[in-house]
C-alpha cells in the first residue's frame, strides 16, 4: 500500500506525464489542425486524463476517472461505473465550453482593415 508521500509522488508523476504527452501531441498537431481545434482537443484530453474519482466507496485516495470507469465497467458493468462517469462527463463538457469561449473570444478571426 502507498503511504501519503508516495501517493502524492505517484499523482505528481502521473499528472506530469499526462500533461507532457498532451502538450507534445498538441505541438505535433499544430501543423494539421487550426489553433482553436487544437486547443479544444488539448482541453478535452486534459479533462479525460486528469479528472479524479474515487475507485469505490470508503476509499480515501483518488484515481484518474478514466481508469476507474474502465475497471468498474469491465468488472461491474455500467451501473458500477456511473459514480466516475458523471464527473468525467462534467469535466469534458466544461472543457468543451471553455474551448468554445476561447474560440469566440481569443481565437476569433480579425477583420481586415483596408
Amino acid at each position: 500500500m502507498l503511504d501519503e508521500t508516495s501517493y502524492m509522488a505517484a499523482i505528481a508523476v502521473y499528472a506530469g506525464a499526462a500533461l507532457l504527452g498532451i502538450l507534445l501531441l498538441c505541438f505535433w498537431l499544430r501543423r494539421y489542425l487550426p489553433v482553436a481545434r487544437n486547443v479544444a482537443l488539448g482541453l478535452l484530453l486534459c479533462a479525460l486524463a486528469l479528472t479524479p474519482a474515487f475507485p469505490r466507496e470508503g476509499v480515501d485516495t483518488m484515481a484518474p476517472a478514466l481508469v476507474v470507469v474502465g475497471f468498474q465497467f469491465l468488472t461491474g458493468g455500467l451501473d458500477a461505473a456511473m459514480h466516475a462517469v458523471r464527473p468525467l462527463l462534467f469535466m469534458c463538457g466544461a472543457a468543451l465550453v471553455a474551448a468554445l469561449l476561447l474560440r469566440i473570444t481569443a481565437f476569433r478571426k480579425r477583420a481586415q482593415v483596408d
